[in-house]
């Protein structure tokens, strides 16, 4: 599609022009001689020009709105810092802003700057302002709200920023590779700083809780992944790159899904109940508050029944369960090791223990069953009794084994019986679809290495795609652009 295609902020010209354009596209000419790519190429047309005819309408009403004196009053009084006394008005300037289809549009916007102070500075602050309009409705970045949020959304989600400019530019956003990434680690900052503003509320005991998980049986399951993050190395840089070399680290980012199943176990998402997933590169202390502020928000202390699930990560058990009996979860409230887990530890446990396939898989198969039906002691003894005959490494690894799944049943961690009984899951498919989808499909990969803030960004957008909450993800993101109405 062609770059800078410039309004004519002529709604009949617009019209005109779509019309004769499609009129050629909708010739059956030489019908004998199509086939499957010829229709494409059609339909592909078609599209470029309704994209254009799109770019122009709202051309149209961005330029109609910035002529509104009602309009640009309202952008003053609703924005943030455009209006507090320490601003006045500096003329106008003129502004491009790109819309779908690749239409610029130039607007003529009063501008605000900060008043002169009587000290005397040698500070340039004066020079600082805004434009209250293109801050109310979205555009400081030049381009309009559904453009910018469509390119944090590949930015995201494709498999790479390369990735997102091809499907971006099929879609009538032209722009350069170098502007999207700009563009979508700007996004999600903005995202990771309203989240980071719900935790100082926390903090400060000001996050109201919230009744979203009234009555609801609620799903906890926590886990981490791994992904490499660059860190610089000191000293001088490379006279020939003129850059620090680095090293990459391999970190575990921790994730959590919060959902709700419904009384037979399937999974609940709807408007009113959101399916929250989100993560961090931090370390459990900087999870922690996230999980917390989560649970407030959503209202876990009305919940029905809770079930937290994970695998045997020593963080997860020694800090999550104190903080929902801080957080006054409910009198039902499980706490589970992941079957599937728990199973691939019978399974490394039999292949040291059986030389003879077929006695291995018995053995698996019966123990599976066992512990399905919360029998793990029985399971227990009889990894006793192997480890009894074994010596050297062959011991050592089936005492590991065993140890992993006695702590879980003196912790009463494997209660899978009781817990399918009220129809809940024994398993984190969840989360371990979760860590595939945010991390490994984007994030891990071969000669990958992150600045740490940039993954954090890709992450936590990743987890609002996946959760099904990218339209509210973003009101949440333009609303911040305004006052709120209780300020």
């Amino acid at each position: 599609m062609e770059k800078n295609i410039y309004a004519t902020l002529d709604l009949s010209k617009s019209l005109s022009d779509f019309s004769l354009e499609v009129i050629k596209s909708l010739e059956l000419t030489n019908i004998n001689e199509w086939n499957g790519q010829i229709f494409k190429q059609r339909e592909e047309k078609i599209r470029e020009v309704a994209l254009i005819l799109a770019g122009q309408c709202i051309a149209i009403l961005l330029y109609n709105l910035s002529q509104s004196q009602l309009a640009n009053q309202t952008a003053i009084i609703q924005t943030r810092n455009c209006e507090d006394g320490k601003t006045q008005r500096h003329g106008y300037r003129k502004w491009q802003i790109l819309t779908v289809g690749n239409v610029l549009v130039t607007l003529k916007l009063p501008y605000m700057v900060r008043k002169k102070s009587k000290a005397k500075t040698k500070s340039k602050i004066y020079n600082q302002g805004c434009c209250p309009f293109l801050k109310w409705l979205g555009l400081s970045e030049g381009l309009t709200p559904a453009v910018w949020t469509t390119i944090a959304q590949y930015g995201a989600i494709a498999s790479s920023f390369e990735a997102s400019h091809t499907i971006l530019i099929s879609w009538g956003i032209n722009i350069s590779l170098k502007r999207i990434e700009r563009l979508t680690y700007k996004f999600g900052q903005i995202g990771i700083d309203l989240r980071q503003a719900k935790i100082s509320n926390l903090q400060q005991g000001k996050l109201l809780d919230g009744n979203i998980l009234k009555d609801q049986r609620v799903v906890i399951a926590v886990d981490g992944g791994r992904s490499r993050i660059r860190i610089n190395k000191k000293g001088r840089k490379n006279p020939k790159t003129n850059k620090h070399g680095f090293i990459g680290e391999w970190v575990e980012p921790k994730l959590v899904t919060i959902y709700v199943v419904d009384e037979q176990g399937k999974k609940v998402k709807t408007k009113d109940i959101p399916i929250i997933n989100d993560g961090t590169y931090e370390d459990y202390k900087g999870f922690l508050p996230i999980l917390e502020m989560h649970l407030i928000s959503l209202g876990i202390s009305q919940a029905k029944q809770v079930l937290l699930i994970a695998d045997g990560a020593g963080w997860i058990w020694k800090h999550i369960p104190p903080l929902l009996k801080k957080l006054k979860s409910p009198n039902a409230t499980y706490q589970l090791f992941d079957f599937y887990h728990v199973t691939e530890r019978l399974h490394k446990f039999a292949d040291v223990a059986f030389n003879d396939d077929k006695e291995r898989n018995n053995w698996f198969k019966k123990a599976r069953r066992t512990l399905k039906k919360s029998n793990a002691m029985t399971i227990i003894r009889q990894m006793d009794e192997f480890i009894f005959e074994a010596t050297g490494e062959r011991c050592k690894t089936m005492v590991v084994q065993r140890n992993y799944l006695l702590r879980a049943y003196r912790e009463r961690r494997l209660n899978y019986a009781k817990i399918l009984d009220q129809k809940l899951p024994i398993g984190s498919g969840a989360i371990e679809s979760l860590i595939r989808q945010v991390v490994n499909l984007r994030i891990k990969g071969n000669s990958k290495f992150w600045l740490k803030e940039n993954a954090e960004i890709i992450l936590h957008l990743r987890c609002q795609w996946i959760a099904g909450s990218w339209d509210n993800f973003c009101g949440s993101i333009f609303n911040s652009f305004i006052k709120s109405q209780t300020a």
